[in-house]
């Protein structure tokens, strides 16, 4: 690395005070080392790396991922910026808590400054872990992430509202269990309306990740800070507008025979200037 750029212990630093502002940042998430860089260039604070994009830029549905591949892919992302990077980081990929502090460690390897790790198996026949056993991982994770050597940013995410199981009350019991166990920052994806998520951040004493992504339910930044989140994550949203505008312009040429995205898509050159040589 060279001796201009930020130490690991820096960005971890900056990520930390970020959740602390008096206004929401955004967490813009990254599938790839050039979208950090762009995203990077465009003047966002900090990425994140998203599970479902990533494994769609392998040709993967989301949770068919290795936590190696996982691994890999941070790196690259971490690498290619000088921006605190946070990894969405599933389950933890295993069951165990000692999977998830495992994870945790080998994020702060890969050069991660935070990472989430959910409650969801990944299992249909049991898609969620028992409270008490959901609580034991993000324990083990909070340990593992307070042992690295420096300001590691844990994320515990109920997946309740987005895997089938709308309880609020659940979603708040299981996030204040969380943030007993150590977690850094609170997250449960897909909260309804303003009033759920202004509910949960009562809630909890520590910071709340708003995520960005379901229709209908993607409210607008000074809402959301009204509601009292400090942090908005974009998840999948970026990899899916990218892929919704490849799609539009594949379509128009294999079913109209013309070409005018050309005319609206990004030059080559501006491209390249977000990238290093």
């Amino acid at each position: 690395m060279a001796e201009d750029r930020p130490t690991q212990a820096e960005k971890a630093e900056r990520f930390h005070a970020l959740h602390r502002g008096a206004e929401p940042f955004i967490l813009a998430n990254a599938f790839d080392a050039g979208s950090a860089r762009i995203l990077a260039g465009l003047g966002f604070e900090a990425l994140g790396t998203t599970s479902g994009g990533f494994a769609g830029t392998l040709g993967r549905r989301d949770g068919d991922v290795t936590r190696d591949e996982a691994m890999d892919h941070a790196r690259a992302v971490a690498d290619a910026v000088d921006l605190p990077v946070s990894g969405d980081l599933e389950n933890g990929f295993g069951h165990e808590p000692e999977a998830a502090a495992l994870t945790v460690t080998r994020a702060a390897e890969a050069g991660l400054v935070g990472c989430s790790i959910e409650d969801y198996t990944g299992d249909p026949g049991r898609p969620f872990y028992d409270r008490d056993e959901a609580a034991e991982r993000i324990a083990a994770a909070a340990e593992a992430a307070r042992s690295v050597g420096f300001r590691f940013t844990l994320t515990a995410r109920s997946e309740c509202f987005i895997r089938g199981l709308p309880d609020l009350d659940e979603v708040i019991a299981r996030l204040q269990a969380y943030e007993r166990a150590g977690a850094d920052v609170l997250m449960a994806p897909a909260l309804p309306d303003l009033d759920a998520v202004r509910a949960v951040c009562r809630a909890v004493s520590k910071p709340v990740n708003f995520m960005v992504g379901v229709g209908g339910r993607s409210f607008p930044v000074a809402d959301v800070a009204a509601a009292g989140a400090k942090r908005i994550s974009l998840a999948t949203s970026l990899y899916r507008a990218a892929m919704t505008g490849l799609t539009a312009a594949a379509t128009e040429a294999l079913e109209k025979g013309t070409f005018a995205y050309v005319d609206e898509a990004m030059s080559t050159p501006d491209i390249a200037k977000f990238m290093r040589g």
